[in-house]
């Protein structure tokens, strides 16, 4: 039986950042167009923690029970080392994604009727990455999703739930956030090149191979500081952005440098901390400037 301690890192709490920053991001946008609402924004946050987690428990019970996990040289998964029952960490990915869902309708009803059918989208997008039988993460459009959901979505969705409207900053601080989500799930799946190959999972990592995986995370981490140049348009306060660029170099240093196995996983760590520091930093020069 799992400890409480291998439950919370069969959450993966190194992908928590994914969750936070974007609504950072949305929020910052809605404070630039003043429509900055504090009990939408912890709701936000609520749902996308809570649907990152789920999303982490489905993608563990739905590796696990193909055999993906068997073999890792990654963090722990719970099923796939066989601490805790498929079962087990099935419902806890469908009680995270209910939580998610709850905070979401409460949204959707204060905010507009249509967001109850995004809100389905996200819950479909969760589950579907590795479950049902033919995932999509199976096919390389992991990294395409978390740039749409953990991206798009989610930061535009935290903006309009809380301003009523999006605009050209909540789209450009989207696509940022997106790009460094991505670069996250890309490190990852650089990492799991060999066991993915050998397990049948054809990630993008897969299907571009090793050279130009390790391409696409340094342009990944490159594109949101090229977007903080571009918000100077809105306020000369996003150059903030930039000083999260050491963090991004630190990140890709693992990849450039040619590094593979647990020696990648600093790289996801560090991506998403450049995710997190690029996202608060520039979500409070929008929102301030």
């Amino acid at each position: 039986m799992a400890t409480a301690a291998e439950w919370i890192e069969g959450a993966r709490p190194r992908t928590l950042p994914n969750a936070i920053a974007p609504v950072l991001a949305g929020t910052g946008a809605a404070a630039s167009i003043d429509g900055a609402v504090w009990w939408k924004a912890i709701l936000a946050m609520l749902v996308s923690l809570a649907l990152i987690v789920g999303v982490n428990f489905a993608n563990d019970y739905s590796d696990g029970i193909r055999g993906t996990d068997d073999v890792r040289v990654g963090p722990l998964r719970l099923v796939g080392s066989k601490l805790a029952s498929p079962t087990a960490v099935r419902n806890a990915a469908v009680l995270s994604l209910a939580i998610g869902a709850v905070a979401g309708l409460v949204l959707a009803v204060t905010t507009a009727w249509w967001l109850v059918l995004i809100g389905a989208l996200c819950l479909a997008g969760a589950w579907f990455y590795t479950g049902g039988s033919k995932p999509y993460g199976y096919s390389g459009f992991g990294e395409i999703a978390v740039f749409v959901f953990f991206g798009l979505i989610a930061v535009l969705g935290t903006q309009y739930v809380q301003a009523l409207r999006v605009d050209w900053v909540g789209l450009l601080l989207a696509i940022g956030v997106g790009a460094f989500s991505s670069a996250v799930l890309v490190a990852n799946n650089l990492r799991d090149i060999p066991t993915d190959t050998e397990a049948g999972k054809v990630t993008l990592a897969v299907k571009l191979g090793d050279a130009r995986t390790r391409t696409l995370h340094l342009v990944l981490l490159a594109a949101p500081f090229v977007i903080s140049l571009a918000l100077i348009a809105s306020t000369p306060w996003a150059l903030a952005g930039l000083l999260a660029l050491p963090l991004a170099i630190r990140a890709n240093a693992p990849v450039r440098t040619g590094k593979g196995g647990l020696e990648l996983i600093p790289a996801l760590r560090d991506s998403g901390l450049a995710l997190l520091a690029w996202s608060a930093l520039s979500a409070l020069a929008v929102g301030l400037g």
